[in-house]
């Protein structure tokens, strides 16, 4: 279907997509754009220089008293900004961002590294869209955290209060990303620019792997713009956002220039709904070497792969080969489920230049064809399992569910309502059977890793076979996953990463090691509530363990780089876009 940009801004942004074509969600549907931005304003493609986010710094080093391991202790600031994204200079658009940036400040750190990071909450009151609280909370995702530091959705922090996250980073390396988690808005919030990566490193991916310069995040987002530059929004009746310009670390299609040598790739696929299907314009393989849980066993190479919300792949492209001055496209060849527009089909784009290569790093033209010779949820077997517990998703009532039950299900049983039992140290197959009339869900496990057993009783694609904590679950597919449940006890999360089909309510959430009425020290709603932040610089001692409570340093001035540029005052507000009038787009 294609629909002329005309019709599509006569009618209200992507409601003219909907209301016919997302009806159908299994196919992917093509229309011109979704942004109410003058043809003038509207970025195109290779037109801006790459950009990294800033790696942020820790405030205080100090040792735990308990165990005597370092840790670093971090302040981020969730504060409204305007960050330059489109073209025209002056046209800004107001976000919401870790320290005024979007995406937010890289954190970086070895496995054994402690960290604790202090989350303020400097939002606006409310949100200027609809009026809700901007509260958060903040998810590490990846990280095996205890309950109370997880981002339980409803563990939130208010406007004008702060809370300390204890990280433990014993796993082995990785890529995480830390978000909003915030119940009912998570999408909104994290479409607002609350979403940064966060790297761990260990001993084997720094010998077998590029570091520095050449091990670059990329975080691909996508979003549409209302003619005065601010985020347009139109979730599709709770079905899925689909934007119009593709951003990578907040910039629309940038341009990088690499030397011609191997450089690692640390891909987040941040967008609210949109999936990706990644491939080089060159048609030259690329090569996995990191999922979600760090390393996969041996490399594998693909010429495209499918790429859910906030799945992780480590990538490795090989520039050696290519003339100077040469341009390589990092295209996407879309998947279903999609809605594309004029550009959605590129991501960004490579110039190889004659830079001179450092040929004494290894890494410089290795891609190793071992990687990760034990790993533990890699080297767990179907035989091991104790227990298959079999999981429905669908959509009941016009709520996105799991077995039929709701995230406010689970509310309203005063947070008792699980979908599962397990002990600690169980091992388990987990099946999803994805029922929900031809929509795809990426399905997200908060604590764990998995191993990937099946796809629909074949084998998982070749590019899955690493550790996961994100399963892309297609349109009538049924997946297995094999995991080991610990090391902690408590509640945890179960929901799908179309943010709007977690918001509308697709999440559970499961018990590890207690029962409904065991005494729980780690209550994710009790044990590590938020602190009123009255501006003063607490100082910071000796780090206690995990679970306990610990003041942290000033927080710092708005970091500034250039992706944003925080202001005094800012409105942070993305605009509604209408419906189509009568209609509900995307509704099922």
């Amino acid at each position: 279907m294609t629909v002329s940009r005309r019709n599509v801004l006569l009618l209200g942004g992507l409601g003219a997509v909907g209301a016919g074509a997302l009806a159908v969600p299994t196919r992917s549907v093509e229309a011109k754009s979704a942004s109410a931005l003058r043809d003038a304003d509207m970025p195109r493609p290779f037109r801006t220089p790459f950009v990294e986010p800033p790696v942020l710094q820790p405030r205080a080093r100090t040792v735990d008293p308990v165990d005597g391991l370092p840790v670093h202790h971090y302040v981020v600031t969730e504060r409204a900004a305007r960050a330059q994204i489109l073209p025209r200079a002056g046209l800004t658009t107001p976000i919401l961002g870790y320290d005024g940036i979007f995406p937010g400040p890289t954190i970086s750190l070895d496995q054994g590294t402690k960290a604790v990071l202090r989350v303020r909450n400097q939002l606006p009151a409310t949100h200027p869209l609809d009026g809700h609280v901007l509260s958060t909370s903040t998810h590490l995702h990846g990280s095996a955290s205890l309950p109370q530091y997880d981002g339980y959705a409803n563990d939130v922090t208010n406007p004008g209060f702060y809370k300390d996250y204890h990280y433990p980073n014993f796993q082995p390396a990785r890529t995480l990303w830390y978000h909003d988690h915030g119940v009912h808005y998570t999408a909104l919030n994290a479409y607002s620019g609350l979403a940064a990566q966060y790297h761990m490193h260990d001993p084997l991916e720094r010998a077998l792997l590029p570091q520095g310069r050449f091990d670059v995040a990329v975080t691909i987002s996508d979003a549409m713009f209302a003619e005065d530059g601010s985020l347009g929004y139109d979730d599709n009746s709770h079905s899925g956002l689909w934007g119009d310009v593709i951003l990578v670390n907040g910039r629309p299609w940038p341009v990088m220039k690499v030397q011609k040598r191997v450089y690692r790739f640390r891909v987040l696929n941040a967008c609210i709904s949109r999936s990706l299907r990644p491939t080089l314009s060159t048609g030259d393989p690329i090569a996995v070497v990191g999922t979600d849980g760090g390393l996969v066993p041996t490399t594998q190479f693909v010429n495209n792969y499918r790429h859910a919300g906030a799945e992780r792949y480590e990538l490795l492209i090989d520039f050696r080969k290519y003339r100077t001055g040469q341009r390589v496209e990092l295209r996407n060849l879309s998947n279903d489920n999609n809605v594309d527009y004029d550009y959605t089909h590129q991501i960004m784009a490579f110039d190889v230049v004659d830079e001179p290569v450092d040929t004494s790093d290894p890494t410089w033209n290795r891609i190793p064809a071992q990687l990760s010779t034990h790993n533990e949820v890699m080297a767990l077997t179907a035989g091991q399992s104790t227990r298959t517990r079999r999981f429905e998703l669908d959509r009941t009532n016009g709520m996105w569910t799991v077995n039929d039950v709701t995230w406010q299900e689970v509310v309203a049983s005063g947070f008792k309502k699980v979908a599962a039992e397990v002990d600690v140290n169980a091992v388990e197959i987990w099946e999803f059977e994805n029922n929900s009339g031809g929509w795809y869900h990426p399905l997200h496990i908060h604590l764990v890793d998995f191993q990937i057993l099946s796809r629909n009783g074949r084998s998982p694609f070749n590019y899955e076979r690493g550790p996961k904590d994100v399963v892309y679950v297609g349109e009538g597919e049924t997946v297995r996953l094999l995991m080991k449940f610990g090391p902690h006890k408590g509640r945890y999360m179960i929901h799908c990463h179309n943010l709007s089909h977690e918001d509308h309510d697709m999440m559970v959430q499961f018990r590890v090691g207690l029962k409904e009425d065991d005494p729980d020290p780690d209550d994710p709603m009790t044990a590590a509530p938020a602190k009123w932040d009255d501006g003063s610089a607490p100082v910071v001692g000796p780090s206690p363990t995990p679970s306990s409570s610990l003041s942290a340093s000033p927080a710092p001035s708005p970091s500034r780089s250039a992706t944003a540029t925080p202001t005094p005052t800012p409105t942070p507000t993305p605009t509604k876009v209408r419906k189509t009038p009568g209609g509900k787009p995307g509704g099922r």
